[in-house]
């Protein structure tokens, strides 16, 4: 099996725990495939490194992450354009989409010898459009469209199919998959969903209504989001945390259910209520 690693080395000891990582891989008598920019760290002559980081992806049967559920979910927007699936190893405090913790690593047997079942995840399509440019990105937890820091409040418009719904004022709106309706969209008061199911949760954040909550949409919907009055505000469309845009008066920001989805390795005979009281039980948090 040829396995393609990708460690977040800025966690605490992750170096360390990515070397006991690939020397067990190896004594599995796996093949281990490191991005070049990694070499300098890992001075093995097992370890094949690849210059071009789409070629190691291609060649790979599956790909691992080291880290928190931020590298987890970035690897795994390459892993579901690839095709390829994807098992993560916490490094993190919550970890909510790895699939083992560091006290489990005598289970990678399992992931060599092909014991183990994929659990789909959906994602999200997100295109920033206007006259003269469209920008599409992946979400495999939200969306969020928010004011800047010293903005205020923002009003927003909604739309279903390219017909208005409804209207906002608030700080922003969170726009999840199941997957992410435990990350922000929950700060903001959404409800949990489980994660194999299909839909899209629409969540604002400090609404100034006493009456807003959380909408759920069915996969087939086709959301719209626009400011109608930018004035001197600021307002960014936010990805996964990690991809920020700042939005023009005349942008709409289309979400949509992602053609592609993310295949997510599943070692642990555990249901996602069992994580979920373990991940955001008091001691954990």
């Amino acid at each position: 099996m040829k396995i393609a690693i990708l460690p977040n080395l800025n966690k605490n000891d992750a170096h360390k725990h990515t070397v006991q990582i690939i020397r067990k891989l190896l004594e599995l008598k796996a093949d281990i495939l490191m991005f070049s920019r990694y070499q300098d760290y890992f001075n093995c002559e097992e370890i094949v490194f690849y210059q071009d980081f789409y070629e190691m992806v291609a060649d790979c049967d599956v790909m691992l992450a080291i880290g928190g559920d931020g590298t987890i979910i970035h690897a795994a927007k390459h892993a579901a354009i690839a095709g390829k699936p994807l098992l993560g190893i916490n490094l993190g405090r919550i970890g909510f989409v790895a699939g083992l913790e560091l006290n489990e690593l005598d289970r990678l047997k399992d992931l060599v010898d092909g014991d183990y079942h994929i659990e789909k995840r959906m994602m999200l399509e997100v295109a920033i459009q206007n006259q003269e440019k469209s920008d599409t990105f992946y979400a495999l937890n939200d969306a969020v469209i928010s004011r800047g820091s010293l903005s205020r409040m923002i009003d927003l418009n909604v739309g279903f199919h390219d017909n208005k719904i409804s209207h906002y004022r608030a700080d922003g709106l969170i726009i999840s998959t199941p997957t992410g309706s435990t990350a922000y969209s929950l700060s903001a008061g959404g409800p949990v969903i489980e994660p194999v199911m299909r839909c899209m949760l629409l969540t604002p954040i400090c609404s100034h209504s006493l009456f807003s909550r959380s909408v759920l949409f069915g996969e087939d919907a086709r959301l719209s989001v626009q400011a109608p009055a930018v004035d001197d505000n600021e307002i960014f469309l936010t990805i996964d945390g990690e991809t920020s845009v700042q939005l023009d008066a005349e942008d709409t920001v289309q979400i949509q259910a992602a053609a592609i989805q993310v295949h997510l390795i599943k070692i642990k005979d555990i249901s996602f209520y069992e994580v979920l009281n373990e991940k955001l039980s008091e001691r954990r948090i």
